[in-house]
Order: structure tokens, then C-alpha cells, then sequence
């Protein structure tokens, strides 16, 4: 799923090796998915986007957005990006491909779930985005101690601290994936409360947040994720499906996995005691 270090990655790809790029063919919903989600009708995607200009990517949150003139897309969740120089990699299935005039093309496909939103720029009033292009990301100065603490006093005490850092887009890009490697270094379990948390442990939070985020987006994303070209992100998951087996990283416990809030937590029992 993308996230925070996703976005930024894939925005840097985009920019780098799409600029002045003109669009000369699209297909949209050539595979249709259930769970491929479109803003308005997809049938109208290549009468729009056809002959317009990539100008730039921006990362929103957790959503990447393409710029053509003034035409957006905007991907985000399990739309996965791939950039292809040469067409004979392009799938067999996807739900979105555009071709450039240089013969490369660009294509989307769904996994589990996956918005694709096009629309004219100023067009689009869905809440998650506006609230992604107007709150203060994680990486900007904007993102102090006394913003975060401002989020947190604004949350009701019994909220767990999975709910309050990744539901409901208080914080734009940080969902449960990158979650638990921010709290396992933070030495708090997902389930705690917010009431429970102290003064103390809140700095610690918000400072290993933003540098546990810094780190993975520098990193080129998680290595549970891919990125433009198809390759996992540099930066190594301290809890994933990927590391359940491993044992904690910080004191080599057995790890644990539970269901919670419809999604997976993994979490050490000795290091996040609840």
C-alpha cells in the first residue's frame, strides 16, 4: 500500500523520468476490478489525458498526484505505478496504461484495493485529498511538537494509538504499514490508549515519527513495497510479515501478530508492554 515514504518516492521517480513526456494513447478499466475505484467515468480518461504534457508529480499523504496541463491523476492505496521503457513489459492486466510519444508508457494496476481519480485540476472536492493538500506533512517544518500535540489533545483518551495515528487522516500518509516500526522503536503497543501515554513518551513519539519517516523516505520506501520501476524500497522493515519470523530487533523476543481495527498489528510483548 503506498504511504508516506511511497508518495514521496514514487512523486521523485515520476519527476525524473517522465518531465515533457505527452501522452498518445490510454486505456482505462482494459481489466476490470472490483475494487478499482475511478473518479467519474473512465471511459472519459483518454479524450482528456490524450495529447496533454506531464509537468510534475506531487506526493499528497499518502496519494500520488500526476499533473498533464491541467489534468490530474491522482493513485493512491494498492494502485501500483510501473514505468516501462520498453512495452514488452507492460502486464497483460492492468486498469490504466498510457503510452508516451517516445514509445514508454505508464501503467496502473490494482492488487487488493486502489483509487485512480482523474479529473480537471480544481475539479476534485474529495475529503481525503483536500485534507492531504491543506494539513502540514510529516517532512515540513509546519509538523512541530506543538502540532502533534495539538492532534493528540484533540483526540478522545480512550482513542488507541493505532486509531489516532493511522485512521481518519489526522496525520496525511501515516497508515497502520509504517505504523509499526514507529512504535516499536517508540516502545509502545498499538493498543495502548491515549490517556495512558505520558507527557514523556509523546516527545519520544513524535521525534522517532518523524525520524522513522525521514529515514524511509530517504531510503527509497519500505521493502515491503515497490516502487516506479518495479524494485522493493531500500529501507528494511523492523515489523512485517516479512520479519514475524526473525524475532525483535531491539531484544530478539519472539514477535507477535493479531488481528486489530481490520488490519494486522505486530508487536513485541517485552518491548511494547500494554
Amino acid at each position: 500500500m503506498i504511504e508516506l515514504p511511497e508518495s514521496h518516492t514514487l512523486a521523485t521517480q515520476l519527476n525524473a523520468t517522465l518531465k515533457g513526456k505527452s501522452i498518445v494513447a490510454m486505456v482505462v478499466n482494459q481489466s476490470p476490478h472490483k475494487f478499482a475505484f475511478y473518479h467519474g467515468d473512465p471511459s472519459s480518461y483518454p479524450n482528456r489525458f490524450i495529447d496533454t504534457t506531464f509537468t510534475g508529480a506531487n506526493a499528497q499523504g499518502g496519494q500520488v498526484e500526476l499533473a498533464f496541463d491541467h489534468q490530474r491523476l491522482v493513485i493512491s492505496d494498492g494502485a501500483n505505478l510501473r514505468y516501462h521503457s520498453d512495452l514488452s513489459t507492460v502486464p497483460a492486466k492492468h486498469q490504466l496504461f498510457m503510452k508516451f510519444e517516445d514509445g514508454s508508457a505508464l501503467t496502473i494496476s490494482i492488487a487488493m484495493y486502489g483509487m485512480i481519480f482523474g479529473f480537471e485540476e480544481g475539479t476534485f472536492n474529495n475529503p481525503y485529498y483536500l485534507i492531504a493538500k491543506t494539513n502540514p506533512s510529516v517532512y515540513s517544518p509546519e509538523f512541530s511538537l506543538d502540532y502533534f500535540k495539538g492532534i493528540v489533545e484533540l483526540a478522545p483518551p480512550k482513542l488507541s494509538l493505532k486509531a489516532l495515528l493511522a485512521t481518519e487522516q489526522r496525520i496525511p500518509g501515516l497508515g497502520n504499514g509504517v505504523l509499526q516500526d514507529i512504535l516499536l522503536l517508540s516502545k509502545l503497543h498499538p493498543k495502548t490508549k491515549v490517556s495512558e501515554v505520558s507527557e514523556t513518551q509523546w516527545a519520544t513519539l513524535y521525534t522517532t515519527l518523524v525520524n522513522t519517516l525521514t529515514r524511509m523516505r530517504d531510503e527509497g520506501g519500505r521493502d515491503t513495497e515497490k516502487n516506479l520501476f518495479g524494485q522493493p524500497g531500500g529501507y528494511r522493515t523492523l515489523l512485517s510479515a516479512n520479519t514475524l519470523l526473525e524475532g525483535c530487533p531491539e531484544c530478539g523476543s519472539e514477535l507477535r501478530k493479531e488481528p486489530y481495527m481490520g488490519g494486522s498489528i505486530y508487536f513485541c510483548p517485552h518491548c511494547q508492554s500494554n
